[in-house]
C-alpha cells in the first residue's frame, strides 16, 4: 500500500502570483517578490556570504525541478538552478485571500479560505478596547505591552525588559490575520501563557482572526531568545480537508511540525514537534517506520520564522542549503511506492521592503511519480493528488495532476 510525505518548506516561494499588486509590504506592493530568486541572485553577487558562501547551491531540489517550475512561475531564471530535472515539477497558484499560514495551509489541504480574514489595523492601538480588556482579564494585569504591529524580535527587545519587570504580556499583530502574545518562560510562565492564548481564542475565531500565536522566550535583556515552545491556536478548517479524509478511510495521519496547531488537530493521529533539525530527524524516522497507507504531513517553519520575516539573506540561503542536503538523505529512504511531494504556503523573499510575507505561487516538487514538467496547478490539485496516490476519496475542488 503507498504513503504519502508531504512536506511544507514554509515561506519558499518562486514569485509570479497574478494577483502579487494587491497585497503589500507597509504600502508597496508585493508585485515582483520572488523569495528563492532573489535569494540565489544575493548569493551570486556574493552578498550572502554570512556562514555559507558563493553560489546558491540546491542540488537535490534543482534535480526535482525547483529551478524549472520557479521560471514557469515568474519567467526568470535564477542563477545556479539550471538542473535538468529528474522528478516531476510544477507551479501553484493560491485563490484564497490571504498570504499566511492557515490560507496556504488549508488551501494546500483542498479547502480554499471561505471567507475574508479580519485584520487588525496598523495603529497604535492595534486592538479595540474590548480584545484588550480581554486579554487583561485572562492574563490577570493591569495591562498589555505592545498592542502595536511588529515582527516578534523586534517587540522582544522593545518591551521584554518592561515584561518581566511587571509581568504584562506582550502582545502585537501583523499584516497576517493573527494576534501574537510574547511572554517570558520563567518569569511569566511557559502554561499560564499557552492558556492564556488558549483562552482568548475563541474571541478572535469569532471574529474571523485566524490565529493566537504564542511566542514563548527566554534570557535576559539585551539577549533575549525565542524558543520552540511556539504554539498557534487556529481556526479549525470549516469543511473536511485531506487530513480527515485520509483519516476518515482508516489511515494513519502523522503530523510533524505546527501542522497540527494549523488545523487544530482535525484529522490528526500523531504529532512531532521542535525545531527544524529534531523535524528533520522524525520525518526520516517516519520514512523509516510510517504504516502502509500513512499521510505524513511536515511543515518546516524557520525558512520563514527565524530569516523571512528578519530579511536575512544570508540566513535563508543556509537554511535552504541545509534542507536540500538532508533531502538527498531522504530520497535514498524512500520506497517504490512512496511518493514524497514538496512546496510551500506563500512566500518571504528576505530582500523585499517591509517584515511581512510576500504572495507569491509555490513550487510543488515530485520524487517517485517520474520525470517531467506538471505545468501550472492550484493549491487544492496538491490535496487531490495524495489523496488519489493513497486511494482515499478526496472532497475538495482539485484534480490529480499525476
Amino acid at each position: 500500500m503507498s504513503r504519502a510525505f508531504l512536506v511544507v518548506m514554509d515561506s519558499v516561494g518562486i514569485g509570479g502570483a497574478p494577483d502579487a499588486g494587491e497585497f503589500f509590504n507597509d504600502t508597496t506592493p508585493d508585485t515582483g517578490a520572488s523569495t528563492v530568486l532573489h535569494i540565489a541572485q544575493a548569493c551570486a553577487r556574493g552578498e550572502a556570504e554570512e556562514g555559507r558562501s558563493g553560489p546558491l547551491t540546491l542540488p537535490h531540489l534543482d534535480a526535482l525541478g525547483l529551478g524549472r517550475a520557479l521560471t514557469l512561475a515568474c519567467g526568470e531564471v535564477a542563477p545556479g538552478l539550471d538542473a535538468v530535472p529528474t522528478g516531476r515539477w510544477a507551479a501553484a497558484t493560491e485563490v484564497s485571500r490571504g498570504k499566511d499560514t492557515p490560507s496556504g495551509h488549508w488551501e494546500l489541504a483542498g479547502l480554499p479560505v471561505p471567507w475574508e480574514w479580519t485584520y487588525l489595523p496598523d495603529t497604535q492601538p492595534s486592538f479595540p478596547p474590548d480584545i484588550t480588556a480581554r486579554i487583561c482579564e485572562l492574563a490577570g494585569t493591569d495591562g498589555i505591552l505592545g498592542n502595536c504591529h511588529s515582527n516578534g524580535v523586534k517587540v522582544i527587545e522593545t518591551f521584554g525588559e518592561e515584561h518581566m519587570r511587571t509581568g504584562e504580556p506582550i502582545c502585537y499583530t501583523s499584516a497576517d490575520s493573527v494576534l501574537q502574545i510574547a511572554a517570558h518562560e520563567e518569569t511569566f510562565g511557559l502554561d499560564r501563557l499557552l492558556t492564556l492564548c488558549k483562552d482568548l481564542a475563541p474571541m478572535m475565531h469569532e471574529r474571523r482572526i485566524g490565529r493566537v500565536i504564542a511566542r514563548p522566550f527566554v534570557g535576559a535583556p539585551g539577549d533575549f531568545e525565542r524558543t520552540a515552545n511556539r504554539r498557534d491556536f487556529a481556526i479549525e478548517p470549516p469543511a473536511p480537508v485531506l487530513t480527515n479524509w485520509v483519516q476518515d478511510a482508516g489511515q494513519a495521519v502523522i503530523a510533524i511540525g505546527k501542522i497540527g496547531d494549523i488545523f487544530s488537530m482535525s484529522g490528526i493521529d500523531e504529532v512531532h514537534k521542535g525545531p527544524d533539525d529534531k523535524l528533520m530527524r522524525d520525518l526520516a524516522q517516519q520514512i523509516e517506520t510510517a504504516p502502509d497507507g500513512a499521510l505524513v504531513f511536515a511543515n518546516f517553519v524557520e525558512f520563514d520564522s527565524k530569516y523571512g520575516h528578519r530579511r536575512d539573506v544570508s540566513g535563508y540561503a543556509r537554511a535552504l542549503e541545509w534542507f536540500d542536503g538532508e533531502l538527498g538523505k531522504l530520497l535514498a529512504q524512500l520506497r517504490d511506492t512512496d511518493l514524497l511531494l514538496i512546496t510551500a504556503d506563500h512566500g518571504n523573499d528576505p530582500t523585499w521592503i517591509g517584515s511581512d510575507h510576500t504572495r507569491e505561487r509555490v513550487p510543488v516538487l515530485i520524487a517517485g511519480a517520474g520525470t517531467g514538467e506538471i505545468g501550472h496547478i492550484g493549491f487544492v490539485d496538491v490535496a487531490a493528488t495524495i489523496a488519489t496516490h493513497l486511494g482515499v476519496k478526496g472532497q475538495g475542488q482539485g484534480r490529480n495532476i499525476l
